[in-house]
């Protein structure tokens, strides 16, 4: 083995001697190698196809499994057929073409050598000469052996570019076996929503293809790149200006070129363009089809919106007999809102009441006899909602029946307008975290007349997907809005709410520590606060306030630096969860995971199958939602994990969906609330630095908040009030949709 610059990676060359396991799903397998030095190695990693008796030069760190011992995990790989003929009788004995078992292989490489692969894939009928094997059964043999080498010179091809092997399965399953042909004639569908490869890579292959730099292909994959691009940076359309400036600042080329090959798209429906408030919109299809979907089925639910605010009056006050309360005018008014109009939004800060006015809401619509349905965006908010409300509550993906669709590959709902919900009511609170997909889906799953009630903080961070769903009902005006604005005279008592409304409203935070459950500690370097945190969750708070460490929460604005997430968690994972003889472990990459680690899925995975103690079953992990490590097989393969009761099993391919998670983001904290909130207070990003995310980590804080750091990064983003415009039109559609009536 010889290092590489890039330590800690690994290069190696060797022939494969055995294949010890592979999943033909993702291309996953454990392999035995033996090197050109003699050595014989375990590999694991995306090999897809792998057989004995082919070679292979790889890229892999070199890891310690707890029971295996060395092994190298393979991150970038090259393959060669076997050459002499033994290697090609085991290549073809280990089964990678249908049709040829260990004595077909013998027979076929006895008469045709080492020219045995040739003969396969380009004259199969030759191998009608051999006893037993029929014309029919040597076309088929062609057939799976032609099948095969297309993947495997679809693998070899796309690891030119360093693009991962799993890439090639994808391929092959959506454009079957000529995908290659399919790539070679256009690289830029690889920038498609179902493979999401970066625009320069495509770019790349295709000028070393030979396609020319004004190639329609070319430009047309710019502009529709950029609109991808920039629905990841919260935008559901772009003005059609900047679309065509931008395009061409990316392919630097003329402003008319990408006019051009806009109107093409525009003329295949690719990109749709609408004018909004006076701007010219370009949206993707989708986009565009969720927008506008969202404000007709928005505008049908508020206008059938029955009055029974009469009846509703007795109700109440039995409701507040019934909970011992007394709702203040606000409160009251949303509550009786909930019960005369179609749809309600009700926003406010910390301490307004929201949850208490939300408990009247469901307790009148019980009283009505309403079927309700609860839901939020995340498994821990709903958790909430349902603690707080008695009822029943669960993520929106998973009352829409959400499922990962292979032909789109994109997620599909069985709830919509063809298996609407049953609910006769629907509340969904952290509304804020919603995104116009998620939002328009839901609104295709509710009957007409379904009560819809959202609920949250119209002044926390916006959602990860694209829109500004929340606000923008807010802002237009044409949907019945409660806000709260009173703190109660019990929450008024929190330092945390206090500085909460205080940030809020442009005042930094009071950093004397005599508030009770607010504290500020001055560490003026980063390396500093880093240390400091780490002694709050392993010592100091458990030891002098009684939290333990597993109900503490760092936040931190950022990933990259000492404060950062990766280093935070690394330092964490050290100190709160230490490697310790029998407790089982596992290396992916740089990372290791423990049992006992608390972790977060990255990314939406609508089939890992998932299981409770009283037998509920379902399927779905998604992006943010934090479990806990509690076993690891002795094989290293599989590894066992509590989603808040949500018992689920992870082969080891699927630990890439996962990172330690003793330390989130603000971002990915958001819709959850804990015991206790450390925030690392530390220069950032100026996108980060802001008022909105500052706001979000004081408020994710139920008892105890401690800001780390330098108190000027508070008072910069106490003062950064700017929020990151999102090109969306919801707002206006929804101001005009009712305009065009009056």
């Amino acid at each position: 083995m010889e290092a590489t610059q890039n330590l800690p990676l690994v290069s190696g060359d060797g022939v494969v001697q055995s294949v010890v396991f592979t999943n033909e799903e993702n291309g996953y397998t454990v392999l035995r190698l033996l090197t050109d030095d003699g050595d014989l190695v375990t590999c694991v990693g995306c090999i897809p196809c792998a057989a004995p008796g082919e070679r292979l030069t790889f890229t892999a760190t070199e890891e310690v499994h707890p029971q295996h011992g060395e092994q190298y995990h393979v991150v970038d790989v090259e393959r060669e057929l076997p050459e002499t003929e033994q290697e090609i009788c085991d290549y073809l004995s280990s089964g990678i073409c249908r049709g040829v078992g260990p004595a077909t292989a013998r027979l076929i490489v006895d008469y045709f050598g080492a020219d045995t692969l040739r003969v396969m894939e380009e004259t199969p009928e030759k191998l009608s000469r051999l006893r037993g094997v029929t014309d029919k059964k040597a076309a088929e043999i062609g057939r799976a052996f032609r099948e095969h080498m297309g993947l495997r010179r679809l693998m070899s091809f796309l690891a030119r570019y360093r693009l991962p092997p799993n890439l090639a399965m994808l391929l092959r399953r959506n454009l079957g076996d000529g995908a290659l042909e399919s790539i070679r004639s256009n690289p830029y569908l690889l920038t498609s929503d179902s493979y999401s490869v970066p625009f320069s890579v495509t770019d790349t292959i295709a000028l070393e293809l030979g396609f020319a730099e004004d190639s329609a292909f070319r430009i047309e994959a710019a502009v529709l790149f950029e609109l991808v691009h920039n629905e990841g940076n919260g935008h559901v359309f772009l003005p059609r200006g900047k679309l065509i400036d931008a395009s061409a600042r990316l392919l630097d080329c003329a402003p008319d070129a990408c006019e051009s090959a806009l109107d093409r798209l525009l003329e295949r429906r690719e990109i749709v363009e609408e004018t909004v408030a006076n701007v010219r919109a370009c949206y993707l299809e989708r986009l565009y089809q969720a927008e506008k979907g969202a404000v007709l089925r928005l505008k049908s639910l508020i206008e059938a919106a029955a009055d029974v605010s009469r009846r509703a009056g007795g109700a109440i006050a039995a409701i507040e007999r019934e909970q011992g309360i007394t709702y203040a005018p606000r409160q009251r008014h949303a509550v009786e809102a909930a019960a005369r109009k179609g749809v309600l939004l009700l926003t406010g800060g910390p301490g307004t009441g929201k949850t208490t006015t939300l408990r009247g809401i469901v307790a009148l619509f019980r009283s009505m006899g309403l079927d309700i349905s609860l839901a939020a965006p995340t498994g821990r908010a709903a958790a909430r909602m349902a603690e707080l409300s008695g009822l029943e509550a669960m993520t929106i993906h998973r009352l829409l029946g959400a499922a990962w669709d292979e032909g789109s590959q994109s997620v599909a709902f069985s709830k919509n307008e063809k298996d609407p919900l049953t609910a006769d009511a629907v509340i969904v609170d952290e509304m804020s975290m919603v995104d116009l997909e998620l939002f328009a889906a839901l609104l295709r799953a509710l009957r007409p007349g379904t009560r819809l009630v959202l609920v949250g903080d119209a002044d926390q961070l916006p959602s990860v997907g694209a829109g500004t769903v929340f606000s923008d009902l807010i802002r237009s005006g044409r949907v019945e809005t409660i806000v709260l604005t009173d703190v109660f005279r019990q929450a008024e008592q929190s330092a945390i709410i206090r500085n909460a409304h205080a940030v809020n409203q442009g005042i930094a935070p009071r950093l004397v520590n005599d508030q009770g459950d607010f504290f500020f500690m001055s560490r003026r370097r980063a390396e500093q606060a880093a240390e400091t945190i780490v002694s709050l969750c392993a010592e100091r708070l458990p030891k002098n306030m009684k939290i333990p460490a597993s109900e503490i929460q760092v936040l931190t604005p950022t990933r990259k630096g000492p404060c950062g997430t990766e280093q935070l968690n690394t330092l964490l994972q050290s100190a709160l969860n230490p490697p310790a003889k029998g407790k089982s472990e596992l290396a992916w990459g740089e990372r290791r995971f423990r049992c006992g680690d608390r972790v977060m899925q990255t990314r939406n995975d609508y089939d890992i199958l998932w299981e409770r103690e009283n037998g509920e079953a379902g399927s779905g992990i998604f992006n943010g939602d934090i479990g806990r490590i509690t076993a690891i097989d002795p094989s290293g393969e599989f590894l066992a994990l509590d989603f808040d009761g949500r018992r689920a099993t992870y082969a080891r391919e699927m630990l890439s969906e996962l990172e330690l998670a003793y330390a989130q983001t603000v971002h990915k904290a958001q819709g959850s609330e804990y015991r206790c909130v450390v925030f690392a207070a530390v220069p950032c990003a100026q996108g980060l630095c802001v008022r909105p995310v500052l706001y979000t980590a004081i408020t994710r804080a139920k008892q105890l908040l401690i800001s780390v750091g330098d108190d000027a990064v508070l008072r910069t983003m106490t003062d950064n009030a700017a929020r990151t415009r999102r090109y969306c039109g919801l707002c206006w559609r929804l101001r005009h949709a009712f305009e065009d009536e009056e």
